[in-house]
């Protein structure tokens, strides 16, 4: 029996890796107990997704409502699976600027300590586990933002002549910035995998990602930006832009692309690795670009405002460089670029949505 252990099953990364491993012949243990409705309001819930795969995997779905938190409760759920584990994918988290500055304890349990909690477990209960942790870009803080960028009708662009052209690499500094607090969590978290991968020798891998996105996406206002901004343009809700004159760059990355590297790390694991990971040149708008896709995907314009104030800590332009993991991995390329992760996001979830807001009005 082989098995993938999955935090955050419900959530957008969580959910797809279940899917994905499932259809590899996996047994998939889903640890997630909705987590997101407590940070972000009920809208924001991850229980439907749960509820959907279990009903889509059936009996290759065992399900745990076990807070990432609970030394004990994850000492139960790995000692009942023990060394039949064969994959952990670590998606779980709180996964906000906004929300860690209001609760910075809570912020750092979750993120920094549950990591920890779960590396453990790992290493007692199923050691030779590939261990697959769901870092962050904002593990670099507002670094990316001393870069040299250029004011262009829509976006802000790197020069063509600099050596991040490309994106931005693994070799560029996580110290000497402002990261937030939900950042420096990250950061305390991202080290302690590659810690126990490079000091137990154990297989770990951070994958340090950009915006990821996809259908599985439970939007919320405080998180995942490109769904939130295709429900807000569906439903003809108010969107703000916050900061640099909506000329911000992020790449997006969908959940099946990333996924997919999750399996080719599994497939060839390393220890300690880390890797930036995103939409990279393949798969990236400034928020101006966005809404002018969001508009011609729903076919209605997008109420939105402007407040000067970005969020502290946030990129001016981020485009990952995935080249080290590309060449690690040569069999794993891109498949979605915006507008069809925004075409997908739209068509599988605007009957819910609309359903929701009707049940809510």
């Amino acid at each position: 029996m082989s098995i993938a252990l999955i935090t955050g099953s419900g959530g957008l990364i969580g959910s797809e890796a279940a899917r994905h491993f499932a259809a590899l012949g996996f047994d998939v243990v889903g640890i997630d107990n909705d987590m997101r409705a407590a940070f972000f309001g009920r809208d924001a819930s991850t229980a439907w997704s749960v509820e959907r795969l279990t009903t889509e995997l059936g009996s290759r779905y065992t399900h745990h409502h076990t807070d990432i938190r609970d030394r004990q409760g994850l000492d139960v759920v790995f000692g009942r699976y023990g060394r039949g584990i064969d994959v952990v994918i670590h998606a779980a988290a709180q996964p906000s600027h906004d929300w860690a500055a209001h609760d910075p304890i809570t912020d750092f349990e979750v993120n920094a300590n549950g990591t920890l909690n779960l590396l453990v477990a790992t290493r007692a209960w199923a050691p030779d586990a590939v261990f697959v942790f769901m870092s962050t870009n904002k593990v670099y803080g507002d670094a990316p933002n001393r870069l040299p960028l250029m004011e262009s009708a829509t976006r802000w662009e790197i020069d063509a002549d600099h050596p991040f052209v490309n994106g931005i690499p693994e070799t560029l500094s996580v110290d000497q910035s402002l990261h937030s607090v939900f950042g420096a969590s990250k950061v305390a978290a991202d080290v302690m995998v590659q810690e126990f991968g490079r000091y137990f020798g154990m297989p770990t891998v951070c994958f340090r990602g950009g915006c990821l996105t996809g259908p599985g996406h439970s939007a919320t206002k405080l998180h995942g930006f490109l769904a939130y901004l295709v429900k807000c343009a569906a439903l003809g809700e108010p969107y703000s832009v916050l900061g640099y004159k909506g000329k911000q760059v992020r790449d997006n990355i969908h959940a099946t692309d990333l996924v997919r590297a999750f399996v080719e790390f599994y497939k060839a694991p390393r220890a300690g690795a880390v890797y930036n990971i995103g939409g990279g040149r393949f798969s990236n708008c400034s928020m101006l670009e966005a809404i002018a896709m969001a508009e011609r995907v729903v076919g209605r314009q997008l109420a939105h405002t402007y407040d000067e104030t970005n969020r502290t800590g946030d990129h001016i332009w981020w485009i990952s460089d995935c080249s080290r993991f590309q060449s690690d991995y040569p069999a794993w390329r891109h498949t979605y670029d915006v507008e069809a992760i925004m075409r997908e996001i739209y068509e599988q979830n605007v009957e819910r949505w609309e359903r929701d807001a009707v049940a809510c009005a």
